[in-house]
């Protein structure tokens, strides 16, 4: 006979179990629910619930903390000082709490929505009038929020500049996790595009008798070919090669981008020679070339901000004064995006030939008719393979379809290739095994790219962008033709 309490334990089990099945949530999922409460409802309650990092009273707290550094009565230095104070907590805050000091600089210091929208009604009314100017004035100034106001404080103390850019730096990861952040992290990129504008930026030349320090940060960076030594590090910085850096008077001793320049007396078509250490310098004085073979920033947090266009403007002056026999810059890049997107749309790719190439083709890998992973397979052998070997002219025209053709929004999908193209270089020659290296075999095969920037023709070559065509040399046209 069943008692009561079995007969009450195996209903709940029951109803359980079909409150699951319905899609009632679990007690996981409760929590996850929880959890994403605002900070509006947060503030208003007494206890912490699910996995809440802060207590009410701990979020009370500190938004009184970050109210502070903002309060009409304090000035500037005042409000640096308190900004610094809530900088030092967030520095022994464990991760969810700084999150939750995120949420509350997003969603406690917004526009005032109403005066933004009594601001805008009067702006459209005034459309046309003498008063048009005067309700701009006002709608701007309706548009900048406390959050403005919050993040410039904390730009005042000494070490505000790097506490802003790496919390960005951190913000970032969590912003497809959370889009409450979103606002925030608009509102310190555009902070910083107008921070770290060109006009405040300092180019400097980084050697070999820079600071230690600061040459640490040149290995720490280097983003593009690895710097394995001192020794490394001592050949780029040789007597035919120039590195150049910006820097900003906030951060003194962090370049926020690079460049390494290698004058030579043409274009360069391996990374190879440039990196050998045992390599004799060249002879500056017959120089004609420049190579910008490597260009990294360093910033995370400064994701957005543009400055490298400005950087190679500012390089190819400053090399011409020095050196006036250079005609020729260009750049020896690779191509980061080219296996991926191969992995994706080989099959398209063999779409394009005619019968007769596809044929050839097919004997060529063993396989006819060839299928994708036939083709896929045959280019990580490719490297040995002659000029002749269709495989390898496969290849060549795949590189160049992808980086003169292939357009997401209107700009080139590779990431290096939109960098420079939409700076106004073009894309210039592909280099067969131009970087035998692991990396290199892994991005792209071992092909690298030359882009020239051609002084006369840069804004043409942006022209031709923004319409949607790319530009490219004769020599990459032809390998898009696909005969």
């Amino acid at each position: 006979m069943t008692t009561a309490p079995e007969w009450i334990a195996r209903s709940v089990s029951r109803l359980r179990g079909s409150r699951a099945a319905e899609g009632a949530p679990t007690a996981a999922q409760a929590a996850k629910v929880e959890v994403e409460r605002s900070t509006h409802e947060r503030l208003q309650a007494t206890l912490r619930r699910g996995n809440e990092a802060l207590s009410p009273r701990a979020l009370r707290r500190l938004l009184a903390d970050l109210q502070e550094v903002v309060a009409p009565r304090v000035s500037e230095v005042e409000g640096g000082a308190r900004a610094q104070a809530v900088a030092q907590w967030y520095a022994q805050a464990e991760p969810e709490e700084r999150r939750d000091m995120w949420l509350l600089m997003s969603e406690q210091f917004a526009p005032d929505a109403t005066r933004f929208k009594s601001a805008r009604l009067r702006y459209e009314a005034a459309a046309g009038t003498e008063e048009e100017g005067q309700a701009e004035i006002h709608l701007r100034r309706a548009l900048v929020s406390p959050r403005t106001r919050l993040l410039q404080r904390f730009a005042v103390f000494p070490q505000g500049m790097r506490f802003l850019v790496d919390l960005r730096a951190e913000l970032l990861p969590a912003l497809k996790q959370d889009k409450r952040l979103l606002a925030l992290d608009a509102e310190l990129e555009q902070l910083f595009s107008t921070w770290f504008d060109v006009a405040f930026l300092e180019l400097r030349r980084l050697s070999w008798d820079s600071p230690a320090s600061l040459l640490e940060k040149l290995i720490q960076y280097e983003a593009v070919h690895d710097i394995r030594s001192w020794a490394d590090l001592k050949n780029r910085l040789d007597s035919d090669r120039r590195c150049y850096g910006f820097f900003h008077p906030r951060l003194p001793n962090e370049p926020l981008i690079f460049v390494e320049v290698a004058l030579v007396d043409r274009i360069s078509d391996s990374i190879t020679p440039l990196l050998d250490e045992a390599a004799a310098p060249c002879d500056i004085s017959k120089a004609t070339t420049a190579i910008f073979y490597s260009i990294s920033n360093t910033q995370t947090g400064l994701r957005g901000v543009s400055f490298g266009d400005s950087l190679i403007k500012h390089v190819v002056e400053t090399l011409k004064q020095e050196f006036p026999r250079l005609r020729t810059f260009a750049t020896l890049s690779p191509i980061p995006g080219l296996r991926s997107w191969l992995g994706k749309n080989a099959g398209a790719m063999l779409e394009r030939l005619d019968e007769r190439r596809r044929a050839e083709l097919g004997r060529a890998v063993g396989f006819e008719p060839p299928q994708a992973s036939h083709l896929l397979a045959a280019f990580d052998r490719a490297q040995a393979l002659d000029e002749r070997s269709p495989v390898r002219q496969m290849l060549l025209q795949c590189a160049a379809h992808y980086l003169a053709r292939e357009l997401q929004d209107g700009k080139p999908v590779d990431p290096v290739a939109r960098f420079h193209l939409g700076n106004g270089a073009r894309v210039e020659r592909l280099n067969w095994a131009g970087d035998p290296s692991p990396k290199g075999l892994k991005q792209s095969y071992g092909l690298m790219v030359n882009y020239l920037y051609d002084l006369k023709r840069i804004d043409k070559h942006r022209a031709q962008l923004a319409e949607g065509q790319v530009a490219a040399s004769r020599e990459i046209e032809g390998l898009c033709a696909f005969r």
